[in-house]
């Protein structure tokens, strides 16, 4: 964790930024399916943000309003469930949960947040 800066004095992240990282922790670590956190330390959506929640990198408001851009980027895409059951569909690929998180960070930004 510390090549990606997150053990050097953790600032809470605002949404776009909490999603970028989200993005990182992934590719460093590892995606996954149907675990928060897998046994050989890979991560889902929801793992990633927990995981950055709990190390002081984002606010639990901070992560709501993430969800949310994640969940409408989800509904532009025509998805009607919760972001964590959408990331363990089977046809699911890292490349387009990663695009789909950065679409959310894009919205993001776009807002001010």
């Amino acid at each position: 964790m510390a090549d990606l800066g997150l053990w050097q004095e953790p600032r809470p992240l605002k949404p776009s930024f909490h999603l970028d990282q989200v993005i990182e922790v992934l590719t460093r670590y590892g995606w996954c399916q149907s675990f928060d956190f897998s046994p050989t330390g890979r991560m889902c959506v929801r793992g990633a943000q927990t995981f950055l929640e709990s190390t002081g990198h984002v606010t639990t408001i901070d992560r709501g309003k993430a969800v949310n851009y994640l969940q409408t980027q989800l509904a532009r895409q025509g998805v009607n469930m919760r972001f964590w059951a959408w990331n363990d569909l089977p046809h699911n690929t890292f490349q387009g949960v990663a695009a789909t998180v950065s679409a959310a960070a894009d919205m993001a930004r776009r807002n001010g947040d």
